[in-house]
């Protein structure tokens, strides 16, 4: 089970254009044991992207229920995926809405991949929606065991 935190970081940063500084907010998904941790791994892992200060400014819990990461795509996407499901205990069918996120290059690109990681599931479902998320990376949850294969986790594991 994965506990994801949106986690906001703000920094400085010289505009290309016009050289001027100017204050930036980006957004990154992090999986963590709590809040506590997720707000840690953030400057950990900022601390190897970002010179100069940068600070954490907001950390919340978000439920994605699943995550298809593309070696391809470069743009999150946030999905709403809805099926229909049967009550154990009154035998009725109910609605049931689930929130995915997807590493793709469009929308078409996030439609296919949806598809194509929710093809072991039995029931049909409806994709109702898809939206560019404001996330830029992903840094998933290692325990140690787990061989690191993305060189932006091997600072964290220890």
């Amino acid at each position: 089970m994965q506990n994801l935190f949106e986690c906001r970081v703000r920094y400085e940063k010289i505009d290309e254009q016009s050289g001027h500084e100017k204050t930036i907010t980006e957004c990154y998904l992090v999986d963590a044991v709590s809040h506590g941790e997720a707000e840690s791994r953030m400057y950990k892992e900022m601390e190897a992207m970002i010179r100069g200060e940068f600070v954490v400014k907001s950390v919340r819990k978000v439920n994605y229920t699943e995550i298809f990461e593309n070696e391809d795509g470069d743009i999150w996407y946030k999905s709403k995926i809805s099926f229909e499901t049967v009550d154990d205990k009154s035998g009725k069918g109910k609605r049931v809405s689930n929130n995915i996120l997807v590493l793709a290059s469009n929308v078409k690109d996030a439609f296919d991949k949806i598809h194509e990681g929710m093809g072991g599931m039995t029931v049909d479902f409806d994709i109702n929606a898809i939206a560019e998320s404001p996330i830029l990376d992903f840094f998933p949850y290692f325990n140690g065991d787990e061989e690191v294969t993305d060189g932006k986790t091997e600072a964290y594991k220890d």
